[in-house]
């Protein structure tokens, strides 16, 4: 679960959301509803699903009316079948009603990048591989989204520009070749970060093996090259990850490839919203 009260970039996310569909108020329920009507009902899965995003939901209700009782029947990782309940929902009907869609539209998000997510995790069980996220993801969702990954098996690449040195091939071509990138970087970089660049030949691997990057980057690169790369970075200690295009049939190949680390960016950039409806009872 995030603690998210340390998370004010994520609070002001959700206070942006609820303004936006309550800034001129929800003019349905204050026409339909006694202000004593009160609710029960529960958030439905209506497919099956990996949960994420329940810390998110529960502060969207809190947000709206702090009266609002949220229990927890499924957490954040949990496997579901359609039909089950993922919270139990108690409170001012019209305080709900104002949170619903709100609190499913980060659920259904989140959700959908953790279900995804479990599918890529699966693909690659067994291998030793890892599947990792990338930055390609929505703004301003990227702690949630990657956290969803989190849920869903995988694991997390940078979270941001300044979490890791990765020299990919603009900086390459900007510095005038693999061997003064990664120089530069050894040079300059603060001592804990790990140097990791990007490549796109055999050439420009033995290029970062000679320069000793910690970690090289083979992007686009068939199978069979990334198995000759694995090959020579491994003998040099050296892990290897794999980009480009990557999708569920083709990371089990990479993984028995020998590759360490498949960096994915579907995982966040076209997992679909999952379908969750709130039900009252």
């Amino acid at each position: 679960m995030l603690n998210l009260g340390r998370m004010p970039e994520v609070l002001r996310l959700i206070d942006l959301a609820l303004a936006e569909d309550l800034g001129r108020g929800d003019v349905t329920t204050e026409s339909v509803l006694e202000k004593d009507t009160a609710a029960t009902g529960a958030v439905v899965a209506r497919e099956q699903l990996v949960v994420s995003g329940v810390d998110v939901a529960r502060a969207v209700f809190s947000r709206v009316d702090r009266h609002i009782r949220i229990g927890v029947r499924q957490p954040n990782g949990s496997k579901v079948e359609p039909g089950a309940i993922i919270l139990d929902v108690d409170g001012p009907a019209d305080a709900v009603l104002a949170a619903e869609r709100t609190a499913l539209n980060f659920l259904q998000r989140l959700s959908g990048v953790a279900t995804l997510s479990r599918r890529f995790a699966d693909a690659v069980a067994g291998t030793g591989a890892r599947v990792v996220d990338t930055r390609k993801t929505t703004p301003g969702w990227r702690v949630l989204e990657k956290a969803a990954v989190r849920d869903g098996g995988c694991f997390n690449h940078r979270a941001d520009l300044g979490s890791g040195i990765l020299i990919k091939d603009n900086h390459v071509i900007a510095c005038g070749g693999v061997k003064a990138a990664v120089e530069r970087a050894r040079g300059r970089a603060p001592h804990p970060l790990r140097i990791e660049v990007e490549v796109d030949s055999l050439t420009q691997l033995d290029e970062a093996i000679a320069a000793r990057a910690d970690l090289v980057l083979c992007d686009n690169m068939s199978v069979d090259e990334v198995r000759v790369a694995v090959g020579r970075a491994h003998a040099a200690g050296i892990q290897v990850e794999v980009s480009g295009g990557m999708n569920l049939q083709r990371v089990p190949l990479y993984a028995e490839a020998g590759a360490d680390f498949i960096s994915v960016g579907a995982l966040t950039h076209s997992a679909r919203a999952v379908d969750i409806a709130l039900d009252f009872l």
